[in-house]
């Protein structure tokens, strides 16, 4: 008996151990990773927005001649998202696509939801708890607080309006009326969402807000 007793105590340190390291991978491991990743987007982001810039003279003067932006490509950066209310350090850079490797980089807006400052639904994602958890605290935003999206020229200013919990298979809050599925949209809106509660995905926290204004970005 005192040789099984040993055995079983053994595993479970064993055990102990093994998932130490797991929770320090999902942790430190994922968070210095995303970091990484969030440096080159930023890099990349700043090359791509200089390109969409040209700087046209003319006469005794010069102006910039902002072309259209062309659509994001998948995976790529194309927008920064901050939050007045977490600070001034609060901010990461968001790619196009949902799937694990973008998230794994930041936010992701979902393809086919409206861009920022368009008419329609903006709607990005991002983890909770691992990856950097870039949306670890949309639980504290409350109604009226801001969410800037930054892009190439313009800063879109949004202001929350609430936020619901949902189950994993209720996409009608990616409509371009949140929550009205075959609706027209007749106004700029913005969607965040990320898993509820934390450390689990067994439901989805959606913050809704509505466009109140866009002004030139200022680097």
């Amino acid at each position: 008996m005192r040789t099984v007793a040993r055995v079983i105590a053994e595993l479970l340190v064993t055990f102990g151990l093994v998932l130490a390291l797991l929770v320090a991978h999902l942790k430190w491991g994922t968070d210095d990773y995303t970091r990484r990743a969030q440096r080159g987007l930023s890099d990349e982001l700043d090359k791509v927005w200089s390109a969409q810039s040209v700087v046209a003279v003319k006469p005794g003067r010069a102006h910039a001649v902002t072309p259209p932006a062309p659509a994001p490509a998948k995976g790529r950066p194309f927008a920064v998202l901050r939050v007045p209310r977490f600070g001034a350090s609060w901010h990461f850079t968001a790619v196009e696509g949902v799937t694990d490797a973008d998230l794994a980089k930041g936010p992701g807006h979902y393809p086919g939801t409206a861009q920022p400052g368009q008419v329609g639904n903006a709607v990005f994602s991002g983890h909770r708890t691992t990856y950097l958890a870039p949306f670890n605290r949309m639980g504290e935003l409350v109604p009226g607080d801001e969410i800037l999206v930054d892009t190439a020229t313009l800063t879109h200013v949004y202001r929350v309006t609430g936020h619901r919990i949902v189950l994993p298979t209720d996409l009608s809050v990616l409509a371009p009326v949140p929550g009205r599925p075959g609706e027209r949209a007749r106004r700029a809106s913005l969607t965040l969402t990320t898993c509820h509660p934390k450390y689990s995905a067994a439901y989805r926290l959606v913050v809704f807000a509505e466009l109140s204004a866009s002004r030139p970005r200022t680097t």
